[in-house]
């Protein structure tokens, strides 16, 4: 096992592994990539993974089918449903990226129904943190927030939750993807970049009474929020704030077995609410390629990883 870049990542036979109480086991059709992935294959995560053996397995989205459940579960899931889990990979049981993954059962609900394995598997993770977020921010409908990095997976969840949440949103954006963040409900479009809080305070003088940062700019976006207000970090930034603001730091491994959260975002993409965004689907034997194109920035929407192409055990 060695960290490294893109061809670090490795095929591997591991033992069939098999649910405990509590806990189901997943047929993975999809996995989405994420930049956390990108961190443990690089060996960022190292230190969080050294309690662990090797070989480590990234991964935090899954979308497929169940296979074989737990004693102990209570019957809301059962063989054969169509799923989608959010992952930790610093369980013993490791990440997604595996033809069979056991997952607790409160991190396991109903896959939206009229989604494919693909476009299901981009949703928990990164919608679970921008609820996370909003909630932190706890904004009353008729609020502005402002939200960084909108044309990307992270904030077009953003722009759409708070939307759902009754909120007015300010969104950056560069030219080309000004369409993008429109038709995904933003109310105000910016430019982004290094002046964004500039270019925030100019269509908001008074200021956003809270802001989402999915750009992970930081303290470049302090300007922009009005005194009082409240700025969501997402890779744990905190620094002492003036005026009155307020800084949360969001992890999302702090709300990965909160099954009443994770089935009111798969209603609400079933809904049409939330917009699932594929990039670009690759095999499984072609992993390294879908860390690259997540590595190589812009992507719109997420790489998904195709575990079919593995013959089932």
């Amino acid at each position: 096992m060695e960290y490294g870049g893109p061809e670090a990542l490795r095929i591997v036979e591991l033992p069939e592994p098999h649910p405990g109480k509590g806990e189901v086991r997943i047929r993975v059709h999809a996995v989405t990539v994420n930049p956390t992935d990108i961190l443990i294959r690089n060996g960022s995560q190292a230190e969080r993974l050294k309690h662990l053996p090797p070989p480590y397995v990234p991964g935090m989205d899954a979308a497929g089918i169940i296979d074989e459940v737990g004693p102990g579960n209570d019957g809301r899931l059962k063989v054969g449903d169509k799923v989608i889990a959010v992952v930790t990979p610093l369980s013993p049981h490791k990440g997604a990226y595996a033809e069979q993954i056991i997952v607790p059962a409160a991190s396991v609900v109903l896959a939206p129904s009229k989604a494919s394995f693909a476009e299901a598997s981009t949703l928990l993770m990164n919608a679970l943190t921008i609820r996370l977020a909003l909630d932190a921010l706890a904004l009353q409908p008729g609020r502005t927030v402002a939200i960084t990095g909108s044309a990307g997976a992270v904030g077009g969840f953003a722009i759409e939750l708070a939307k759902a949440d009754g909120l007015r949103v300010v969104a950056d954006a560069a030219d080309k993807d000004r369409e993008l963040v429109k038709s995904l409900g933003a109310d105000l479009v910016v430019e982004r970049g290094d002046a964004v809080a500039k270019n925030i305070r100019a269509a908001v003088p008074e200021g956003v009474h809270g802001l989402i940062d999915a750009a992970l700019q930081h303290e470049k976006t302090v300007p922009a929020i009005a005194d009082g207000g409240g700025l969501v970090t997402l890779r744990g930034w905190t620094q002492p704030l003036e005026r009155g603001l307020s800084v949360h730091p969001v992890m999302v491994g702090t709300a990965l077995t909160d099954t009443a959260r994770l089935e009111r975002l798969r209603d609400q993409a079933e809904a049409g609410a939330l917009t699932l965004r594929v990039a670009k689907v690759f095999p499984a034997s072609q992993a390294a390629e879908a860390h690259r194109l997540l590595e190589a920035g812009g992507v719109r929407g997420r790489p998904v990883i195709d575990f079919m192409d593995f013959s089932p055990r």
